[in-house]
């Protein structure tokens, strides 16, 4: 038996954010999760998506997964400095390809919701949503559709009220997540998409650069101004 209830996994980042502001009067989402794994915007993180679970009144839980610091071999958590590229070279698949394999973290998505799972089981909720969208799945394939459907087998088998995985922006680019993000009145200042551990985002990093390209495809200058240092 299903329902409408539902975990989101809250990172602060534009996609996840944005994936709240989309679907929170479709599902009853009830709690945001927030992983802390050791990388170095850990603590950015938690806070903005503690602001953002306050803004839309959502429970908020913190899951602590030192180990995984401690096997993953990415520059999100080792001291290694964050690979850059320049905004001209973001659809350029060889060079973002490297990019990727350079901050990619051991099966964290699959960890994740699979953590999630056990949690919306033990609540009997039925729905988890994750901001897996088209634009990053070029790179990294736990944001396809085919991650998607195939981890919703998966959980088909491994929970016994049929969990699902929800990602209301598989078929979308940065451009169109910020504009659905300006729609539904996301509050901006409350979302943090940087690798790095900085007062507002760096600008620098290949996600800074993905989200400053987006904003200013929607002529959002302002937003820029406001979350960029």
């Amino acid at each position: 038996m299903t329902n409408n209830k539902a975990i989101i996994l809250l990172s602060a980042g534009l996609d996840s954010a944005v994936s709240l502001a989309l679907s929170k009067d479709k599902y009853d989402i009830s709690l945001a999760l927030t992983f802390n794994y050791g990388q170095k915007s850990a603590q950015k993180e938690i806070f903005f998506s503690k602001k953002l679970s306050d803004y839309y009144n959502i429970k908020h839980k913190i899951i602590n997964l030192d180990w995984l610091s401690e096997i993953s071999a990415s520059a999100l958590n080792l001291k290694n400095n964050i690979p850059q590229i320049d905004m001209s070279e973001l659809d350029n698949e060889e060079i973002t390809q490297k990019s990727a394999k350079a901050v990619w973290v051991p099966n964290r998505n699959g960890l994740f919701i699979n953590i999630a799972a056990a949690i919306a089981e033990a609540k009997e909720y039925s729905n988890i949503i994750i901001g897996a969208n088209k634009e990053e799945g070029k790179t990294f394939k736990d944001n396809t559709l085919v991650f998607i459907n195939a981890i919703n087998v998966s959980l088909k088998n491994s929970t016994n009220n049929n969990v699902k995985v929800i990602a209301p922006l598989i078929n979308y680019d940065k451009a169109q997540i910020v504009k659905f993000g300006i729609e539904n009145d996301l509050p901006f200042k409350y979302i943090y998409s940087c690798y790095n551990d900085n007062e507002k985002h760096c600008g620098e990093c290949e996600s800074c650069k993905r989200l400053k390209r987006a904003l200013d495809l929607n002529n959002r200058n302002d937003i820029i101004k406001e979350i960029f240092e």
